[in-house]
């Protein structure tokens, strides 16, 4: 009798628990495979497609409130480049100063430092004694005047009628012309002091338009001929006077380009307006006198004000191509110079070889192209956020 083996119930059950986690583990594994784990999210948008540089997204407002300059790069050898001390003066006829034609005190001040005004506004008031002299003057030179034109009338008169010869009557009418040219004189006087109507004060007035720019008015204070007591300056007509010596004077001619660098650091076009006729014997040295181009650069330039002249000679030597950008756009990562180059939405990390240096330059013999914006002042900061960048994607 033949007996079949029955499995007992506890091994049953290990053998379906068995299979069950087999099946899981292999759909476990399964899954994985098909549907890889997400990478977390980059900090910073420093990455590129392969080959190419990578770039900072930074905010507009970001350059802005951290004073990043930007600059063109232009083709040029940096040993023909002039780096120069300059300093910013009015233009002519652009600045005006202001005294008083009299001796007298301050009674009223209108205008203060800053304000803006027009060819022709009062700027101050002065009592003065020498107002009415002035005005004594005036008139008994018109009265001189009224004399002699009823005495040339009478002598006309008489001579008509024969009873007085002719020279009587020319020195009767040489008598109206020196009357007619001594009032014409004390007019001209008053006028020129600008006498008012009360006749013992005197206006001052600007003689251009303009903003006033220095003022050491003040009421009650005693003032003379010889005090400038306001002065106003046409805002933006400006010119750069910057010193050059002998040999630096050949290589300049007028309509040479050059870049006007601000202390905030913003660069201003201008253009040489004409290098003087020689050297002075005194400081061995000549001044050269540049024109900034209109815009809102030129605007903000203030007279007094020193600034650096970057000046392209015309002669030198030109064995070493390439494009010169401010030294201190170049920044070193890794061991390696690059430039940030401005894009739309930011900067892009330019790797450049730098050639020489002199005068505040570099010379980029590769990696970048003239006209092409780069980051000038506060670059290291660029620097900085991208090598932060590069240790987050790390």
């Amino acid at each position: 009798m033949t007996s079949k083996f029955k499995p007992a119930p506890l091994l049953i059950a290990a053998a379906i628990a068995g299979a069950a986690a087999l099946g899981y583990f292999a759909a476990s594994r399964s899954g994985s495979a098909a549907k890889p784990a997400e990478p977390a999210p980059k900090a910073a948008a420093a990455s590129a497609p392969k080959g190419e540089a990578p770039e900072l997204k930074i905010p507009a407002e970001y350059v802005t409130a951290a004073n990043i300059g930007v600059e063109t790069a232009t083709a040029s050898n940096v040993r023909n480049e002039l780096l120069l001390p300059a300093v910013v003066s009015a233009a002519p006829g652009a600045e005006a100063a202001v005294v008083s034609r009299a001796n007298g005190t301050l009674v009223r001040v209108m205008r203060r430092l800053g304000d803006t005004v027009a060819a022709g506004d009062v700027l101050a008031s002065i009592e003065s004694l020498e107002a009415a002299s002035m005005v004594s003057d005036r008139r008994v030179a018109q009265a001189k005047v009224d004399l002699a034109r009823k005495t040339l009338a009478r002598e006309k008169s008489l001579f008509d009628q024969g009873v007085t010869p002719r020279q009587a009557l020319e020195a009767a009418q040489a008598d109206v012309d020196v009357a007619e040219a001594e009032a014409q004189r004390a007019a001209a006087v008053a006028g020129a002091a600008r006498v008012g109507s009360d006749g013992r004060t005197l206006t001052i007035v600007s003689p251009i338009a303009g903003r006033v720019t220095s003022s050491t008015a003040l009421v009650g204070a005693r003032v003379t001929p010889d005090v400038e007591l306001f002065r106003v300056a046409m805002p933006g007509a400006v010119q750069i006077e910057a010193p050059l010596t002998a040999d630096d004077l050949r290589r300049v001619a007028v309509g040479d380009a050059a870049t006007v660098l601000t202390r905030s650091g913003k660069p201003v076009p201008a253009t040489v307006r004409g290098p003087p006729p020689g050297v002075s014997a005194s400081t061995r040295a000549a001044t050269v006198v540049l024109v900034p181009s209109p815009g809102p650069g030129a605007q903000a330039l203030l007279a007094g004000e020193g600034v650096q002249v970057r000046l392209q000679a015309r002669t030198g030597d030109a064995s070493q191509p390439g494009v010169a950008v401010p030294e201190e756009a170049v920044q070193n990562i890794d061991g390696r110079d690059v430039v940030f180059v401005r894009t739309p939405e930011g900067f892009r990390v330019q790797p450049v070889y730098v050639g020489a240096r002199s005068g505040g330059l570099a010379q980029v013999v590769t990696g970048l192209q003239a006209n092409q914006q780069v980051a000038t002042r506060n670059a290291f900061l660029l620097k900085a956020e991208a090598k932060k960048n590069a240790g987050d994607e790390e």
